[in-house]
């Protein structure tokens, strides 16, 4: 990580009354609000209005007649002034000003007299305070929309937690995505720090970042983590398809940076990351739901092709209502149990004999509830046969087809690449996108389990199973919830009888964007 540098320190000396003596101006003081400027912008415009002849004071005080601010609303500006003044009300003391009054008084280099356009409108009524109780402790409790009020500060707090993961950093990580998904909760942006009073899960670092991004418009430490070369590079190796962090760091130690270095290196990929290089340009894109819409007819013909009445559900983020994602998840049952034992293999061969598979690698059903249930600890990954695949989707109509042969004679050319062989990102055709599609095959007494834990969010999931955990002594996975205490599985054919079974409310796939 590069080293983060310490914000520069300006002189906070208060103008005094012999400054203002010497000012061509002595009737006014200026301070220029550093909220939503920065500490550059803002040293830059003191100095500018002093060469005039401006009183401008480095801090707040009550000798101060006009405060100028930059991108801020009078209430923004209000309510910081009544952090300044212990809450009392001094509106009515200093002009609220916009950064255009003071602009306009350099260039004339005369104090401009006050028009409407110059104030920053106050609102008749204050802004609600969110109450205390407003968010409980775990997402699982929580209704977390797609679309909320504090997307910068969710953004900044979601990238600390994702170079924390890429420092494998687990902790922090999801310290860092409990705190943004409290703010996605809330019904309305936080403007100040007391809105986020009594809130949970926001721990001090999140806290510190919150305040700067507020103060300041961004954080120090975000930028400098944004653009330092370590996770830039760590987030391009591991956004290659079969590639983990403990690979891309090796990677990231040995010199390579993104996936073209890779493609250009001696190291030995194998088959799924070799598919990942090949591919990757379109892998990074992001699939629409219409993309997602026309490979589930794929999969549905060929499932229906191999087991008639089998039942199809798309899953993932789409689910919970996404226009985008980066891949596509669905998952298949049979409403007679058994039926589905050895569909897998079938579809595979079915989607192969079309031409739509670029790469796949399938794991078998390895679950077996007398073994995996209470003896084996919750996790997010479970044990249902399933594919990961890449499909080959048709960009004009939307349907898969006929691959182009490789030059090494295999389909989609990435098995018949010896390793280690220059790999350039490529395309055998312009006119089809390669997407990455999961399909995973649960039985039907499973099916409830399995669809409440492959829609997620990943956060929402690890929620559900902590508080299946520490809350009801009681064991979730993908596969079956097991009641501790009572020493039996809790049965449920819906989401719905999991969510009463844990004592909770039920929330919809809509609001788990956690």
């Amino acid at each position: 990580m590069v080293p983060l540098k310490r914000r520069k320190v300006v002189s906070t000396l208060p103008v005094t009354d012999t400054d203002i003596k010497a000012t061509k101006h002595p009737d006014i003081v200026i301070f220029i609000l550093e909220r939503k400027m920065g500490a550059s912008r803002r040293t830059f415009l003191n100095r500018l209005g002093r060469t005039k002849g401006f009183p401008v004071a480095e801090e707040y005080s009550e000798t101060v007649t006009h405060i100028v601010a930059e991108n801020n609303s009078g209430d923004e500006v209000q309510a910081w002034l009544e952090t300044q003044t212990a809450g009392c009300t001094t509106a009515n003391v200093a002009h609220l000003l916009d950064i255009s009054w003071y602009t306009e008084s350099m260039a004339t280099g005369q104090p401009e007299s006050i028009q409407d356009r110059h104030k920053l409108k106050l609102s008749l009524t204050p802004s609600p305070v969110i109450p205390k109780s407003s968010a409980k402790s775990y997402a699982c409790q929580r209704r977390t929309p797609l679309k909320h009020h504090n997307l910068l500060l969710t953004e900044a707090l979601e990238l600390l937690s994702e170079n924390a993961e890429l420092g494998e950093n687990e902790g922090r990580s999801v310290a860092f995505r409990r705190a943004a998904a409290i703010l996605k909760t809330l019904p309305q942006a936080v403007q100040r720090m007391e809105d986020l009073q009594g809130l949970p899960c926001l721990g001090d670092h999140s806290l510190r970042v919150i305040k700067e991004m507020l103060e300041y418009g961004s954080s120090q430490e975000v930028e400098s983590t944004r653009h330092s070369e370590q996770y830039q590079a760590l987030k391009a190796l591991t956004g290659i398809f079969g590639v983990g962090v403990k690979t891309a760091e090796r990677w990231f130690r040995g010199g390579l940076r993104c996936p073209s270095d890779v493609a250009k290196s001696e190291e030995r990929l194998n088959s799924a990351q070799q598919a990942g290089v090949l591919y990757h340009e379109d892998l990074s894109q992001r699939v629409s739901r219409a993309e997602a819409d026309a490979i589930g007819q794929i999969v549905e013909r060929a499932v229906q092709e191999v087991l008639p009445g089998a039942q199809i559900t798309l899953t993932g983020g789409f689910r919970r209502g996404k226009e985008t994602g980066h891949d596509v998840d669905f998952l298949i049952t049979h409403p007679e149990e058994g039926k589905e034992e050895g569909l897998m293999p079938k579809v595979i061969q079915w989607l192969e004999t079309q031409g739509v598979l670029l790469y796949q690698k399938t794991t078998r059903n390895s679950y077996l509830e007398s073994k995996d249930g209470p003896s084996r600890p919750p996790h997010n990954m479970d044990r249902f046969e399933r594919c990961f695949s890449i499909f080959k989707l048709d960009r004009s109509t939307g349907e898969g087809g006929p691959l182009a042969q490789a030059p090494g004679g295999e389909v989609g050319g990435c098995e018949g690449r010896a390793p280690g062989s220059e790999l350039e990102p490529q395309h055998c055709s312009t006119g089809w996108k390669a997407v990455r599609v999961d399909l995973v095959v649960s039985p039907y007494s499973q099916f409830g389990f399995a669809l409440l834990g492959w829609t997620g969010s990943k956060l929402f999931e690890r929620e559900l199973r902590r508080w299946a955990g520490k809350e009801k002594n009681m064991s979730l996975s993908s596969h079956a919830l097991y009641d501790n205490s009572q020493r039996r599985y809790l049965r449920a054919s819906t989401e719905e009888e999991i969510f009463s079974h844990l004592g909770l409310e039920y929330i919809p796939p809509c609001d788990r964007n956690a």
